[in-house]
């Protein structure tokens, strides 16, 4: 593993930490892959709140969306062999259908370009209200025609991926959840996946939980339910380490994978841009694409009662992220791209030169805490507050053993300011001078705190 990357490793989780404290969310899994290899794995808070079971990162997820990611894989896979065609009128696999439906074609179903209604009339399915849709109740919406013509806009469709469950069932004689395990999931590695609930072992799923409102407490959502003809679309429970094996395995560059180079281009490529306001997000089979600063990326993520999760890698550069948490306002998608930025700064700084080893650590004050992070020739300074915590990040040029001057700040910061490292009778760093702040250990902070203002 290079240098930069495990300094980058061992502040992630520092950042999450805090991230978690500061947002008091249930619980969080993260798991981080460089070239197929696992080279941080870590969950933080709690599996059930009711419980209190702590969560570990062998808890599994309903990771929801990812599951069109397995799908895409699964009906590339099928390509490859022969058995259809990406340009295949989904008519051709299964009847039934409205005859717009049937029309429309395997690719434009990958990449939610078919027309075809999102959840159909009754959606209640996502509110707990009424059990996810057999495949009977399925075929009978697919009956009704689509909502918008084929190919003129990304209108994303949870009811398309159930089709593309169908055609699988259709061409391959099999339950889809038998298939999709055996030709995919299984040959990929992962040991931690299922594509629906029924089949995963009691006791290792993490409870969902909502969000504090409307009730001003979580409630446990517990995640149990299977998804039945939509688990192609949004049934599939796993972990931060399958997914992050398996994302790594669609990387184009990857040497092993359960498809051929070619099928992996062809599902990261972007065919739709996603016609949102602020967001430049694009779309391709089974896959969004995007960038976080000049990295780009790829993957999925996933929204099921009580979870939000996330997972992004970035191609050419052997990395693959997966956030998981386990509650309905989860941060899976800031914190993942948090954590990129966190790997972008290391990436370009490099790993810490050994004489600012001491030039590191939290720093606390009335405002909150800073981080100090050693890059390369330069100390960063971080603020673990932040969904981005170098978003803004002013910078230290060390000039002796403990002092420095701030060197790259905002025009608001404390810019040509000078610093300087507090040392205790025992030579260890037990404060932070910073500009005109002195900043503390927590403990001494809360401390202070709770003198001045106990009242």
């Amino acid at each position: 593993m290079d240098k930069w990357l495990k300094a980058a490793t061992d502040y992630m989780p520092q950042w999450l930490d805090y991230q978690m404290r500061q947002s008091e969310l249930p619980g969080c899994a993260v798991a981080l892959a460089h070239k197929g290899d696992i080279v941080l794995e870590a969950a933080f808070g709690s599996a059930d709140l009711r419980q209190r079971t702590r969560l570990t990162p062998r808890h599994r997820f309903r990771v929801a969306s990812h599951s069109k990611s397995f799908t895409a894989a699964g009906i590339m896979a099928l390509r490859e062999a022969g058995t259809l065609r990406l340009d295949d009128p989904v008519g051709r696999h299964v009847t039934g259908l409205h005859r717009s439906v049937a029309a429309v074609t395997l690719g434009q179903l990958l990449s939610h370009s078919a027309g075809v209604i999102r959840d159909g009339t009754d959606s209640g399915q996502w509110q707990d209200r009424r059990p996810f849709l057999n495949a009977c109740e399925l075929r009978a919406a697919l009956a009704a025609p689509p909502t918008i013509e084929a190919n003129t806009r990304f209108k994303y469709s949870n009811h398309g991926y159930g089709l593309l469950g169908l055609v699988i069932e259709a061409v391959t004689g099999e339950p889809y959840g038998t298939w999709i395990k055996r030709t995919i999931v299984t040959p990929a590695g992962l040991r931690e996946t299922e594509p629906d609930m029924p089949a995963v072992e009691r006791g290792s799923l993490a409870s969902g939980h909502s969000s504090k409102l409307p009730l001003g407490r979580r409630v446990i959502i517990p995640g149990t339910n299977a998804t039945n003809a939509l688990a192609p679309a949004t049934g599939f429970v796993s972990t931060a380490r399958d997914l992050a094996r398996f994302f790594a395995q669609l990387d184009p560059a990857s040497k092993r994978s359960v498809l051929s180079v070619a099928s992996r281009r062809e599902m990261i490529r972007a065919q739709w841009r996603t016609p949102q306001f602020d967001l430049v997000r694009h779309y391709g089979l089974g896959i969004a694409s995007g960038k976080v600063g000049d990295w780009d990326t790829f993957g999925h993520g996933g929204s099921f009662q009580g979870f939000i999760t996330a997972t992004m890698a970035m191609p050419g550069r052997g990395l693959v992220l997966a956030v998981l948490t386990n509650s309905s306002d989860g941060l899976a998608g800031p914190w993942a791209t948090g954590i990129i930025h966190i790997l972008r700064g290391f990436a370009r700084h490099g790993s810490p030169a050994p004489r600012l080893r001491d030039w590191t650590g939290r720093w606390w004050g009335l405002w909150g805490a800073l981080d100090l992070l050693p890059m390369g020739r330069t100390v960063m300074v971080a603020t673990p507050g932040f969904w981005n915590p170098l978003m803004d990040a002013s910078e230290i040029s060390v000039a002796a053993k403990d002092r420095g001057r701030i060197t790259r700040a905002t025009g608001f910061g404390s810019f040509g300011e000078d610093v300087r490292l507090i040392r205790g009778r025992n030579r260890k760093v037990v404060g932070l001078q910073f500009g005109g702040s002195r900043l503390l250990p927590e403990p001494q902070v809360v401390a202070e705190i709770k003198r001045r203002y106990r009242s």
